[in-house]
């Protein structure tokens, strides 16, 4: 994705404030870089730590999966609670929600027919399901939904930063031209693995430089993810029980 670039008035207009000049004065210095003396690899490392100590955050993301476009956003803390969209591969969206452990989800017509069942089900048990699911939400229990996929790892922070931390690139990084994410300042680094190119974006913030967004280019997986709203909790509502149906109990049913 492209960063946004904005004040293109700055380029020819300069604002008088009663603290003095600002825009572009002739003669006045350009901001600090708070990473002045870091290399692009130091630079990824700090952003990185720093993200994986956030107490929550925002993850807008867009990609391919096995070939197949997927879309989620979601807000996740580090007290186990989540809501967000996803949009699934084979067609279809559905709402999540988690919290004490329990994750729900509510998908449209389209979601459950395309996923809906075990892994080579009937169009007629799809249907079944979808027709059963209808306006209705799936409780999942934590340990059916935790896994890479499931519903419950979008309630995981620990987890989405272990991950971040074990597959963000920070060796032979290339820091590159500064750009705009959303308003905001940030460092651009790139790194160039055969086919596959990652470039990540970081807040020019030396308290907290958070990692803004990650694009990756070529590859088997490319996509982007937008990272926001750093620290602010998350409130979840609970879908009230008599319009959630219990996976264990379909279990059963089904054993």
């Amino acid at each position: 994705m492209r960063a946004n670039r904005k004040l293109w008035a700055a380029a020819t207009v300069c604002v008088a404030v009663i603290a003095g000049a600002t825009g572009c004065s002739k003669g006045e210095d350009k901001a600090a870089d708070p990473f002045a003396g870091l290399t692009a690899d130091a630079i990824a490392d700090k952003a990185v730590e720093t993200t994986k100590g956030a107490t929550a955050f925002r993850m807008h993301g867009s990609g391919k999966t096995d070939g197949e476009e997927m879309t989620v956003e979601f807000s996740v803390d580090d007290k186990g609670n989540c809501q967000g969209t996803m949009k699934a591969p084979k067609g279809g969206s559905a709402e999540i929600v988690g919290t004490g452990g329990t994750s729900y989800m509510k998908g449209d017509d389209a979601f459950w027919k395309s996923s809906g069942g075990e892994e080579g089900a009937s169009a007629d048990e799809s249907d079944s399901m979808s027709a059963m699911l209808k306006g209705r939400w799936l409780k999942m229990p934590e340990e059916s939904g935790a896994g890479e996929g499931g519903a419950g790892a979008f309630c995981d922070l620990k987890q989405i930063v272990k991950d971040m931390d074990e597959e963000t690139p920070r060796k032979g990084m290339t820091r590159e031209a500064d750009a705009d994410v959303d308003g905001k300042a940030a460092a651009v680094l790139s790194k160039k693995d055969k086919a596959e190119t990652t470039t990540f974006y970081v807040t020019k913030d030396a308290a907290k430089p958070y990692i803004l967004r990650v694009v990756t280019t070529g590859g088997d997986d490319p996509g982007t993810v937008d990272f926001s709203d750093f620290d602010k909790p998350v409130t979840v509502t609970v879908p009230p029980a008599d319009q959630t149906v219990d996976m264990a109990e379909l279990m059963k049913g089904a054993s």
